[in-house]
């Protein structure tokens, strides 16, 4: 039987060293590069099944190495691990952003550096499932058969992320680095006003888009997005994106679509914001919310009072004594965590 073939990139021997005895007794086959520039060759050469990479090293770090590694479509979807003694934000979120799967922060121990391998090769076997639902649904933007096979070629090979709820996909004014698909879970967008408070401009399930509106208009992004729940998203890179819109109009047709179904969407918040009661604005959030489920008979809403409270524009003490007038009605009812929508119609006719 084959053995997996892991790469472990990293200029200090003794940790080096100590890893690659690790993964050989564990039965992995393990190759080694002393430096980042190396360790692209070997890449490239042996295809591993994994990468474990340095970042502060010579001749090449390993944010170089994961740019030139994610350039080339045999090395693009294999699974990266960042090792590293550097655990501030910005670098995590640059890895990230560049496409890593995960960090070891150094030093680590044999269950950390075995654990962080097994889960990321068992995520890698489940992935083919996403990139196939991936290439289904986005085919149907294409309605030549010539821009299904250009868009399988070019994004057969992309990663998919797995967030954890309450991870941040991206900041508010970060460069765009593309669009995003969500496979699984819910996405928000939110923007902060001056004083702080939290704004929620949108909320993304399977199937839907987020990013769009910076990327068409080449500025950053202008909402922070950030896991609802735990997720699973597809990174669609901006040159990537923009290559498919330049050469399928269609495909520019449908993403516009959606961009002008979103400016209608902040256009119906703002004017709820600006002249609905807030047992109306409540009302609308959750009819929002229900179309969104895209559920028959009872509806079962997994939303905090506090991201009802960002999407209403109200205070999380006005949502709790509107949620309990609600359910006095018989509108709606709790279970645990969840909303419960009893009279959708009531909430669609809810009088300002």
């Amino acid at each position: 039987m084959k053995k997996t073939r892991i790469l472990i990139i990293e200029d200090n021997e003794d940790i080096r060293e100590s890893t690659a005895e690790i993964l050989e007794l564990a039965n992995y086959e393990v190759l080694q590069a002393h430096n980042g520039k190396v360790g692209v060759e070997l890449a490239s050469a042996h295809f591993p099944d994994l990468i474990l990479c340095d970042i502060m090293m010579p001749e090449l770090d390993g944010y170089g190495v994961l740019y030139l590694l994610n350039k080339n479509p045999k090395t693009a979807a294999t699974p990266f691990i960042f090792l590293t003694a550097k655990a501030e934000r910005f670098d995590m979120r640059k890895g990230m952003e560049m496409g890593a799967d995960d960090y070891l922060t150094k030093p680590f121990d044999d269950v950390e550096l075995l654990n962080a391998i097994e889960s990321r090769l068992n995520k890698k076997d489940k992935q083919e499932i996403f990139y196939s639902q991936s290439l289904d649904r986005l085919s149907n933007l294409i309605s030549t058969t010539s821009g299904i096979a250009e868009l399988e070629k070019m994004i057969a090979d992309r990663k998919v992320r797995n967030i954890k709820k309450g991870q941040v996909v991206y900041y508010e004014g970060d460069d765009v680095v593309g669009i995003y698909l969500v496979l699984a879970g819910k996405i928000k967008t939110v923007k902060m006003s001056m004083d702080g408070r939290e704004f929620l401009t949108g909320i993304y399930s399977m199937d839907e888009y987020f990013g769009i509106p910076s990327l068409i208009s080449h500025e950053p992004y202008s909402e922070t997005a950030e896991a609802l729940e735990d997720a699973t998203v597809c990174l669609l890179p901006k040159d990537v994106v923009e290559e498919l819109l330049n050469k399928y109009p269609d495909v520019t047709r449908q993403f516009i679509h959606m961009l002008s179904n979103n400016l209608l969407e902040r256009e119906e918040q703002l004017l709820q914001l600006a002249y609905h009661s807030v047992r109306k604005r409540m009302a609308d959030v959750l009819v929002r919310l229900c179309r969104q489920e895209k559920q028959a008979a009872e509806l079962n809403l997994k939303i905090s009072r506090d991201n009802l409270a960002a999407m209403a524009g109200m205070a999380t003490e006005t949502v709790s004594r509107i949620l309990s007038d609600f359910r006095d009605e018989g509108i709606l009812d709790k279970k645990g965590n969840q909303i419960v929508v009893l009279d959708e119609l009531r909430l669609q006719h809810m009088k300002n």
